[in-house]
């Protein structure tokens, strides 16, 4: 379990972020095609899940959008942008925001993924959501940078992100 906020308010995720240096578990989520994704159908790949609670709130939705400019810069990652949104809202947004680098994955079909992941909320007024944070995961299926945004009503540390991907193979 991971204590985290929202906007101070504590909360608690059902456990924790992948360790570093470790396999990433497979998972399964869901396309704005309703097709699935599965993380072993990515591996030689560089992969950036941005897993946060649901895009009609603004901090999501900044995150996204600069997570698509991101991957304009990284066209060898896979940018993944998790949450429990359905895949129609997902895809809406998208084209509404003219995102077209990231690939919008939902996990109303495949809730254990915030199980595997640690990042879903058990308490309060977000429980069943994810939490906010980010995953990289090199071409050989490791964890190789996690961010747990401590309070989720902010954004996560890019910066950080963009090294992790420039350091990590």
């Amino acid at each position: 379990m991971t204590a985290i906020t929202l906007n101070g308010a504590p909360l608690h995720t059902i456990g924790s972020l992948p360790p570093l240096n470790t396999p990433a578990p497979d998972f399964t989520v869901t396309k704005t095609d309703l097709g699935e994704v599965h993380l072993k159908n990515f591996l030689g790949k560089k992969i950036v899940l941005n897993i946060f609670p649901s895009l009609d709130t603004p901090t999501c939705a900044r995150a996204m959008m600069h997570f698509n400019e991101m991957a304009s810069n990284h066209p060898e990652t896979l940018f993944l942008c998790i949450s429990a949104d359905l895949p129609f809202a997902q895809k809406r947004f998208c084209a509404a925001e003219h995102l077209a680098n990231v690939v919008p994955a939902s996990v109303f079909r495949h809730t254990d993924f915030g199980k595997i992941y640690g990042v879903t909320i058990t308490d309060g007024v977000l429980a069943g959501l994810l939490a906010r944070a980010v995953i990289v995961i090199n071409e050989k299926g490791s964890v190789t940078y996690t961010q747990q945004v401590s309070d989720i009503v902010n954004e996560p540390d890019y910066t950080s992100v963009s090294s992790a991907l420039s350091e990590n193979t």
